[in-house]
Parts: structure tokens; C-alpha cells; sequence
């Protein structure tokens, strides 16, 4: 699974119709609304990585309302629970 961060700048007074429209999208798992230099975050994750070009240049993109995107592809993926297992001494309390 490849996942990317998508930042995005929207018209400022459509930012609720932005993000619902960001999320109807597929490929498209969450969005946040966020402080900040952008409006909006849109998490992507897609299976190829020709996909990011269907769902960013040609979704996110095309959405009325957008700005400008940057986009952020993920190396790895690190959860609370992965980075607990990372750390644990697996000594037991």
C-alpha cells in the first residue's frame, strides 16, 4: 500500500464542501481540516503508484474549490503500536 499526504489550499469560505468532496473521492481513506499554511489534509493510499496520478492530478486536483496541492509520498508507516513493539525491552512489569 502506498500512502500519500496531500496539502492542500482551498478557497477559504469552502473549505466543509472542499473536504467532502476530497473524501467522496476514491483512493481518497480521510481527510482533516488543519491549522496551518493549508486548509485541508487528504490521506491517499492506493495500491501502484501510477494511481497517485489518478486520484491527486486527476481528483484532489480538479476539485472546485482547490487551490494548490503538495503532496508528500510516505517511506515507512509507524503506528503507537508499532513503535511501542520497536521499543519494548519485552520485559514484563
Amino acid at each position: 500500500m502506498i500512502t500519500a499526504i496531500v496539502n492542500v489550499r482551498t478557497d477559504g469560505n469552502r473549505i466543509p464542501e472542499v473536504a467532502q468532496l476530497l473524501a467522496e473521492l476514491p483512493g481518497v481513506s480521510e481527510v482533516y481540516s488543519v491549522t496551518g499554511d493549508v486548509d485541508l489534509v487528504a490521506m491517499v493510499r492506493v495500491r501502484e503508484h501510477e494511481q497517485l496520478a489518478d486520484v491527486i492530478a486527476g481528483g484532489i486536483n480538479k476539485v472546485d474549490g482547490v487551490r494548490e496541492t503538495t503532496t508528500n509520498i510516505a517511506f515507512r508507516s509507524y503506528s503507537r503500536h508499532d513503535l511501542e513493539s520497536a521499543f519494548s525491552l519485552g520485559l514484563e512489569g
